[in-house]
């Protein structure tokens, strides 16, 4: 019997009857991969079979559901939880992504080797490592003898074997896009495999109350690889990022169900595996190079945690007629709307200069309250003139050159008297005395040039 073939984009997920070189729905080229469906005789099967992730089968009246408050349970790694939410939620299915080589596999075998230790047995299925590259990996780590089972698997089915007959507190799949179900006949990382292994894995976890993390590739653009679907399928979406030249690390939470979302937490890569850092501000300011022009401390927000950050620029002439903006960790085009406010309200002539600004360290800073601490630091290394060390800087600027209040004020002016800085530069709007610590001295600005003669001595 002949099957029915469809070939399916791995980009958008749409399906044609026949191949096409170029999507007819994203446009991508080269995407469309044949996908076989499932036979009648499993395809009838499955539809006997009951997919519930409810404890009963039929519909309840809403006032009848008790709420069930479930206790998180930590995974050991303080910084981890953070992100998290508070802890690892019984039954949730956990989607961890980044680069290559960040850390996901050293960060989620450190929070397994915890949980074995502490709360019971852990299954950890790996795809693209053998149990004895595990075992190695382990051993650098200082994972000691607990019940952490390692299994070096692909396919569904036989994993879903494995969970149901150990019933382990913790399930790893390392990574999503190996592995594969007997029910289809494409490869494993095409758009029917991820989506039919991500289904039956959350039907597992939520059916047998059991965490489950899957750690899934990322496409050149940063963004996480296969349907769409697969974020919407789990309950929290995690983002390792961090540079392969620094040795600090970030878990950014883009997606959660059970906690806030672009919660963020920091980690140090070390020789025996990752360290949380407590005091990410004292890490990124660490290196800061005293009384340098062209140098400014941002008070940045990321989730619920004050950060503080150094922000650098560099103005210099341009040689060839056509001044370059480049900017690492600020979006660039903010930074040539920025350069234009400079100039057309500050008077800095900025034309015939290249200007380049970076966030060092390798942190990534997206928020508004950005704009201020970057106009700061370009002006000040255009007239070469030093901001005080000691002084803490926030705020949005406007296109007419007003300086807006921003949001969470009051926790940034902490984090920057926590860190012993004396003197805070901040919107006006956002002035309370009622949040100022003792020893703090504040600044309220209303507009670009009224912020520039309390930053910087003309």
């Amino acid at each position: 019997m002949k099957h029915k073939t469809v070939f399916a984009c791995q980009e958008c997920g749409a399906q044609s009857p026949k191949w096409l070189g170029r999507c007819p729905e994203c446009a991508a080229w080269n995407t469309l991969v044949e996908e076989r469906p499932a036979p009648e005789a499993i395809v009838a099967a499955a539809v006997e079979r009951r997919y519930t992730l409810a404890a009963t089968a039929g519909p309840q009246l809403y006032a009848d559901i008790d709420t069930v408050v479930a206790e998180r349970i930590s995974s050991g790694i303080g910084e981890f939880d953070r992100v998290l939410g508070g802890g690892v939620v019984p039954g949730s299915l956990v989607l961890i992504g980044g680069e290559p080589g960040i850390g996901k596999s050293t960060l989620l075998l450190q929070a397994a080797a915890h949980f074995a230790k502490t709360i019971g047995t852990v299954l950890y299925s790996s795809g693209e490592e053998s149990e004895h590259q595990i075992k190695s990996r382990g051993e650098r780590l200082g994972v000691e003898r607990a019940p952490l089972y390692i299994l070096a698997e692909t396919c569904l089915e036989r994993i879903l074997e494995e969970i149901a007959r150990l019933r382990p507190a913790l399930v790893i799949v390392d990574s999503i896009q190996t592995v594969f179900s007997l029910k289809f006949q494409s490869p494993p990382g095409s758009i029917g495999q991820i989506r039919e292994s991500a289904t039956q894995l959350l039907f597992a976890a939520k059916g047998q109350n059991i965490p489950t993390f899957l750690v899934g590739h990322v496409t050149k653009d940063g963004s996480l690889a296969g349907p769409k679907a697969l974020e919407h399928i789990v309950d929290t979406v995690l983002y390792f990022e961090g540079e392969k030249h620094h040795s600090h690390r970030v878990v950014r939470a883009v997606k959660n169900r059970f906690g806030a979302v672009s919660e963020l937490g920091v980690f140090e890569m070390t020789a025996t595996g990752l360290r949380a850092v407590p005091n990410p501000s004292q890490l990124f300011l660490a290196e800061r190079a005293a009384n340098a022009p062209g140098s400014a401390v941002l008070c940045c927000i990321e989730g619920s945690r004050p950060l503080l950050v150094e922000v650098q620029a560099l103005v210099s002439t341009s040689t060839y007629g056509n001044a370059r903006r480049m900017a690492s960790g600020l979006d660039q085009n903010r930074l040539s709307l920025l350069l234009a406010v400079l100039e057309k309200r500050a008077g800095v002539n900025l034309a015939a200069e290249d200007v380049f600004v970076n966030v060092a360290g390798g942190m990534a800073v997206d928020e508004p309250a950005a704009d201020l601490a970057v106009v700061a630091a370009v002006a000040s290394s255009i007239r070469n003139r030093q901001i005080r060390s000691d002084t803490a800087i926030f705020g949005e600027v406007g296109l007419a050159g007003e300086i807006r209040g921003v949001s969470q004020a009051a926790l940034r002016v902490r984090e920057a008297a926590q860190m012993a800085f004396t003197r805070c530069v901040l919107p006006e709007g956002n002035c309370a005395p009622a949040d100022v610590p003792e020893g703090l001295e504040v600044a309220g600005v209303r507009n670009v040039s009224e912020a520039l003669d309390q930053i910087i001595a003309w």
